[in-house]
């Protein structure tokens, strides 16, 4: 009898950590839903990589607009494949924007592409992964160790640490001239630290409202520093050249865009990481064969009131209250 082939959707997965975990998920038998912008780099990278041609499919994706995400929804339906894990991972970072960059529907594009889109998205697919071939599907959302101050990369204060303060840039609509969760003044590198906390506190939320009833496993990994990735493509170049550097030699710390994708993989696919809840961590751990710990989150990813309300004005914000 044939062995049932479980499918992922993978957000981002042209580079990187994305890509890398399509190529270790793929290796592990499943099949590898690639969404991403870029549909020919997306199918090039894909066999330079070695994913064998039946283990992935590719749908355009861009999670800056709202209406992709829908039609993404729509063109994976028509696959009729099941949707066994879903991969949070795309993100953007733009930490030298003077002012800030709007996504097609008004809102500042690191929020609109990082937690806006994939709330969308998620909430989309919720009703999918009920339905999941899979006996434990999980929805796993990548976390940044610099939006945790309890994690040691992230008490360092630059250019200012993740805080949403009452949500009040959300509360009053979130466009011009609102660019910041907490409406206050534009700080592309907080922008990002921010985005990435609202991932946690979606993660955190999904889990509180839908696992008990629905099965799911809603849970987040930070795999390490990877310190060489596309995501640093609009940092300044001194800094893509020192930070790798500093964490191969000083901090022992840097991890490689493949085994941080080995690393996905298994959050999604191994036992003993059907835990739902969980934020699983190597930390500062680079080598192979270590193993993962649950890592405590912050004081406001772990805020339940939080966590609630800003899942309401999200809804809000992508048109699904």
């Amino acid at each position: 009898m044939e062995q049932q082939r479980y499918n992922v959707i993978i957000t981002g997965a042209s580079s990187g950590v994305g890509l890398y975990a399509a190529k270790a998920l793929a290796a592990k038998g499943w099949h590898v839903i690639m969404a991403c912008r870029d549909l020919p780099k997306t199918e090039r990278v894909a066999k330079e990589v070695g994913i064998a041609p039946d283990g992935y499919s590719i749908i355009k994706l861009d999670l800056a607009s709202l209406e992709s995400v829908r039609q993404f929804v729509e063109a994976f339906r028509a696959t009729g494949k099941s949707l066994d894990a879903l991969v949070v991972n795309a993100a953007i970072y733009k930490p030298q924007l003077k002012t800030p960059e709007r996504s097609e529907d008004g809102y500042e594009i690191s929020v609109a592409t990082n937690h806006l889109g994939h709330f969308l998205l998620c909430n989309l697919l919720l009703e999918d992964m009920k339905k999941a071939a899979h006996p434990e599907p999980r929805l796993v959302t990548l976390g940044t160790v610099t939006a945790n101050p309890k994690e040691l990369g992230g008490k360092i204060p630059i250019p200012a640490p993740p805080d949403l303060g009452d949500l009040e840039g959300f509360k009053l609509g979130f466009k011009y001239p609102i660019a910041m969760v907490d409406g206050k003044k534009f700080k592309p590198g907080k922008a990002y630290k921010d985005s990435k906390l609202c991932n946690m506190l979606t993660m955190m939320e999904m889990h509180r409202r839908y696992h008990e009833e629905s099965g799911i496993i809603f849970n987040a990994l930070y795999p390490g520093c990877v310190a060489e990735s596309d995501l640093f493509r609009d940092a300044p170049k001194l800094f893509q050249t020192i930070f790798p550097f500093f964490q191969k030699n000083i901090t022992g710390g840097y991890v490689s865009e493949e085994e941080s994708g080995k690393r996905v993989a298994q959050v999604v696919a191994d036992e003993g990481f059907n835990k739902s809840g969980v934020y699983w961590s190597w930390g500062n751990r680079q080598q192979e064969n270590r193993e993962a710990f649950s890592q405590e989150m912050s004081n406001e990813a772990e805020d339940a009131a939080k966590a609630s309300k800003l899942w309401e004005l999200s809804e809000k914000l992508v048109g699904i209250a």
